[in-house]
């Protein structure tokens, strides 16, 4: 046999990236079809799919549990806003070093997070990032003259390319960039899962001791694992500014990093489909549940503003993990192999006997 052979559990790289290229055209060709509204929820979505993508693959992959992870994301849009103001020029170039710097502040963030992961697990962890959201106001009231405090930092205006505008609108511009970006981000999450290091990764979540009597260095694939999730909660972080065209420790909220991990549980822990659902429930749930309450009264919809969308994702999270505990993924899978009829297997026709006959000596 030729070529290097897949270990069990490794995904063929052309296959990956083939899946990855045709789901992308889809998402591409589908801002077409939408409106302006619809493709401003499509980049949201996209834009959270990179933090939830690279937050299963942390929780599922590793089992290391992160309530901070909001705060790599406002690392990532601050480190994309600095970049761009400071930046004396625009367009593409521009948006490409831009968000270069927030990935890498927010993988430096995430590197020296993931140095005290490798010692914590369980609550401590979680205690651990979980701080770092709340800290994260009084971060950006300590140093207002660079990240101006509550009110956060504003980017320049970018339009709709010179050559794209008569085709495209700002919103269907902002939908495709989102796209790509994060096609970019969920591909290279979904190779690094699929290979030796996703195994590596696997072996430290299911047995740590055992890893290291193996050779693995659990320490550091710990660390490697939660450089790269923080890596892509910062590109969701950079692309959620380009589309809001600004960044604020508000939108950053103690409620919004809960509602990432609620988003990786629903859809399913493990699983970037999984992630992809999940980021969907999140934004449309709560546009929906501002619909129905927009027809109430005033006092009503004042008292349900919030509270409502709160109440409504703790029960949806109580009832998937009652009937689908694999979130939405694993029911989606599980009812796609009782659909399946099973085929039966071509059983094998016993080999003939042989007859001994006796030679003449014997007998």
């Amino acid at each position: 046999m030729t070529g290097r052979q897949r270990l069990p559990g490794q995904r063929p790289l052309l296959r990956t990236l083939l899946v990855a290229a045709g789901w992308t055209v889809v998402a591409l060709a589908g801002t077409f079809a939408l409106d302006p509204f619809r493709n401003y929820q499509l980049a949201l979505v996209a834009a959270y799919l990179c933090a939830t993508a690279g937050l299963t693959v942390l929780v599922g992959a590793t089992g290391q549990l992160s309530l901070g992870h909001a705060a790599l994301m406002a690392v990532g849009g601050y480190g994309f806003a600095l970049t761009t103001n400071a930046l004396p020029f625009g367009g593409i170039p521009a948006f490409v070093l831009a968000l270069l710097a927030g990935v890498l502040a927010s993988a430096v963030v995430g590197l020296l997070l993931g140095l005290a992961a490798a010692r914590l697990s369980g609550p401590y962890l979680a205690g651990l990032t979980l701080a770092v959201v709340v800290a994260l106001p009084a971060v950006a009231s300590t140093w207002s003259t660079v990240l101006h405090g509550d009110q956060g930092v504003q980017i320049p205006f970018e339009g709709v390319p010179d050559g794209l505008r008569r085709v495209v609108a700002l919103e269907q511009w902002q939908a495709m960039v989102a796209v790509l970006v994060t096609a970019a981000v969920v591909t290279s999450l979904t190779v690094l899962r699929g290979g030796r290091f996703g195994l590596r990764m696997l072996a430290v979540r299911d047995d740590e001791v055992a890893a290291r009597l193996s050779g693995i260095p659990a320490g550091r694939v710990k660390v490697l694992a939660f450089t790269a999730s923080s890596a892509a909660a910062g590109v969701g972080g950079a692309v959620l500014c380009f589309v809001a065209q600004a960044v604020s420790p508000g939108a950053y909220t103690v409620g919004f990093s809960l509602l990432l991990v609620v988003a990786v549980v629903i859809g399913g822990l493990g699983s970037i489909l999984g992630a992809a659902l999940g980021s969907v429930v999140i934004v449309l749930l709560p546009w929906l549940i501002g619909r129905l309450t927009s027809n109430l009264p005033a006092d009503a919809a004042q008292r349900l503003d919030g509270n409502l969308a709160v109440l409504v994702f703790g029960l949806l999270l109580i009832t998937v993990m009652a009937v689908a505990p694999h979130g939405l993924h694993g029911a989606l899978v599980a009812r796609r192999r009782r659909t399946t009829p099973d085929v039966p297997r071509p059983t094998a026709e016993p080999a003939p006997r042989k007859v001994l006959v006796p030679t003449e000596e014997q007998r």
